[in-house]
């Protein structure tokens, strides 16, 4: 894995990105504007997605972290379940609905691979941090090391 320095170098983050990108394209098309509920709610997930990612880069903690990358992860199965309505509204076209469906499915794999990639972490640092706990001596002067 690369190192992440910020959360711009965070893979699902640039995906999501990109698929918001996406979403913004369709919801664009003339044959939303039938329905600017759902148009909004559409862009509103996908950029949901970009925003816990970063969010969550920046909490104190990994565990933190997993907790937003998993309001992230929830938001790209909400853009799921909108391009369905999209799809049977006639909206989207079979094709792009296929491609956006996939695309979506990636971004929650990134995610879900990286709340993994953390957890398994934590897990590590909280054995470490347990361990220097049970290891500490207390000094009984102040003459000790």
């Amino acid at each position: 894995m690369a190192k992440i320095e910020r959360f711009e170098d965070i893979e699902a983050w640039k995906e999501a990105r990109s698929l918001t990108r996406e979403i913004y394209g369709v919801t664009g098309l003339t044959a939303f504007n039938k329905d600017m509920e759902l148009r909004q709610q559409m862009r509103r997930a996908s950029v949901s997605i970009m925003a816990n990612v970063a969010e969550g880069f920046d909490a104190a903690s990994n565990r933190e972290f997993v907790k937003f990358l998993g309001y992230a992860l929830r938001s790209g199965t909400e853009v799921q379940s909108h391009l369905y309505v999209a799809l049977d509204q006639g909206y989207v076209e079979q094709g792009r609905f296929d491609s956006l469906q996939e695309h979506a499915t990636k971004v929650k794999n990134l995610i879900g691979g990286f709340i993994r990639y953390l957890r398994s972490r934590s897990r590590t640092q909280d054995r470490a941090e347990k361990r220097s706990v049970l290891d500490f001596k207390p000094r009984t002067s102040n003459l000790e090391p």
